[in-house]
């Protein structure tokens, strides 16, 4: 090999590993943000058509736009954290000053528990045996109700904590809705040099992708928790609003409802007459199962991938990477189905050449 072509051998691996180093460390500082950006960014392509839209209504001004979308996100995310947090407090206090005074009282338990299939009779003498010495049974059951308290604590912490991290995502959002044009037309020229002829369509249907299954995850859980309140203060529960609010969280974390709408309908035949009672089931069962209709309709709704390819996508990615797997999944599954789609329409095979000329 000559001397000319070593230096040119040697000069292109040096720049090379180089390279390989710089891309290294880059991967390196931005690997703990990674999930931040990815919940950033979606939050962004979700909110953006609103931003559009108020950015218009305020003459323009995208940042004043950007700034009152990110306050709002900021006390949607970080709200509930509060109410939480002071609600699990003040219960914690009003069981304390209960049991130290003596005034923690749980009320008879309703005949028409007895009614219950199964679990009515042994549920009746639990509840009627804590009526009667409450400190008795917190005694006898106390290592096994320090373990679900335990649980449930871990849960609302690892709640609170997600929250956070989410009001964190909400302001990188709200730097991301500024410069979002010119972030959309770096990553299409980007993706037009990877897919090429393809980059700038298979962007756009990940945002639309990415808006739909937002939609289809908050717009359900918002209608599911209203629905869930309204009927319950209509019966006149009087923590409706409470218990709606935990709803939404655990509809949007993928959860559902059921942890708390259950029990509130086995509340209800100790607490309302029978008919009430049947009454306040009958409208609360298709509440609680409400989004699992909504969403497969709502995640393909306007997109040309089957809404079988959404919904695998939503369930894999949910199993795979968490709660932010419900976006990226489908958007994956989405653009490895049309390009898929797109190498079985253009077979080179079906190609017909063209006409040789005379000049050929």
């Amino acid at each position: 090999m000559p001397a000319s072509t070593d230096a040119r051998v040697i000069d292109l691996t040096v720049r090379i590993g180089f390279l390989a180093l710089f891309i290294y460390g880059s991967l390196t500082l931005v690997a703990p943000l990674i999930g931040l950006m990815l919940w950033a960014t979606i939050l962004c392509i979700a909110v953006y058509p609103l931003h559009d839209v108020l950015s218009g209504w305020l003459g323009g001004r995208k940042k004043l736009s950007a700034t009152i979308l990110t306050l709002v996100g900021l006390a949607i995310a970080l709200g509930p954290v509060a109410i939480l947090t002071g609600g699990i407090l003040d219960l914690g206090q009003f069981v304390h000053e209960g049991l130290s005074d003596g005034t923690l009282v749980l009320p008879p338990p309703n005949e028409a528990l007895l009614e219950l299939p199964l679990v009515g009779e042994p549920l009746h003498a639990f509840w009627s045996k804590a009526h009667s010495n409450l400190e008795a049974v917190l005694t006898q059951y106390a290592t096994t109700l320090l373990g679900i308290v335990q649980a449930v604590l871990a849960k609302v912490a690892g709640l609170g904590l997600s929250m956070l991290g989410l009001g964190l995502a909400v302001i990188i959002m709200g730097v991301l809705l500024v410069t979002g044009p010119t972030l959309v037309d770096y990553t299409r020229r980007f993706a037009e040099r990877v897919f090429a002829g393809n980059g700038a369509a298979l962007i756009d249907m990940a945002g639309a992708t990415v808006r739909n299954v937002s939609r289809g995850v908050i717009g359900v859980a918002v209608i599911q928790s209203l629905l869930a309140g309204i009927v319950m203060a209509l019966f006149g529960i009087k923590s409706a609003g409470l218990l709606a609010l935990v709803i939404l969280i655990l509809v949007i974390v993928q959860i559902g409802p059921t942890v708390v709408m259950v029990p509130v309908i086995i509340w209800s035949w100790t607490a309302m007459d029978t008919g009430q009672a049947l009454i306040f089931t009958v409208l609360m069962l298709p509440i609680m199962l409400l989004d699992n209709v909504l969403k497969p309709i709502w995640m393909a709704k306007g997109l040309d991938t089957p809404m079988l390819v959404i919904l695998i996508g939503v369930l894999g990615g949910l199993m795979t990477y968490g709660m932010v797997g419900i976006f990226i999944g489908p958007v994956i599954l989405s653009v490895f189905h049309q390009l898929f789609t797109f190498w079985i329409d253009n077979d080179p095979k079906d190609r017909v050449p063209a006409p040789l000329t005379e000049g050929d």
